[in-house]
């Protein structure tokens, strides 16, 4: 599986342990930064992994910041993207059973390295459940794409 991954300085430090950790179980990974604990912009990182996904250049992403939550504001104003805040393996997984989550918030503040790794591995594993939990990610879909046609007929732009 390709993974993105983006953090800002706050989840640097996670962000170095988790791509280790998950090339050592076979996947592939495109880091997209940032490139240091120096203070940065989290928004840019994780529109550049939502984009990644959307475009299905990437299967699935994770972002790192403090607390998650701008990351997750970030990633799913992104078409095709549904970014999950999980701290916990239940929450992972059911975040891609229940919701198809194809990305993963994490906030480095609220989770020690080994529990984000144990996060990661059930959200990695986890399939999605189909049926009515489908159902509902499919009106998501239809949700989204009549959002989309409305911005793109008023001229607004999707990028930074």
């Amino acid at each position: 599986m390709k993974i993105a991954i983006g953090c800002d300085h706050g989840g640097y430090l996670l962000k170095r342990e988790l791509i280790q950790y998950i090339k050592d179980k076979g996947h592939n990974m495109i880091d997209v930064g940032c490139p240091g604990a120096d203070s940065c912009d989290y928004p840019k990182y994780g529109y550049r992994v939502a984009g990644l996904v959307s475009r299905k250049i990437a299967d699935r992403g994770i972002l790192i910041c403090k607390s998650g939550i701008g990351h997750s504001i970030v990633a799913n104003k992104v078409k095709g993207v549904r970014a999950a805040l999980c701290n916990s393996v239940a929450l992972a997984r059911s975040s891609r059973q229940h919701n198809e989550a194809n990305v993963l918030v994490l906030g480095a503040l609220y989770t020690d390295t080994g529990t984000a790794k144990r996060i990661v591995s059930a959200w990695l594993k986890a399939q999605p459940l189909g049926g009515r939990h489908g159902r509902r990610v499919r009106q998501i879909a239809r949700m989204e794409t009549k959002l989309f046609q409305a911005k793109r007929s008023t001229g607004i732009r999707g990028d930074l």
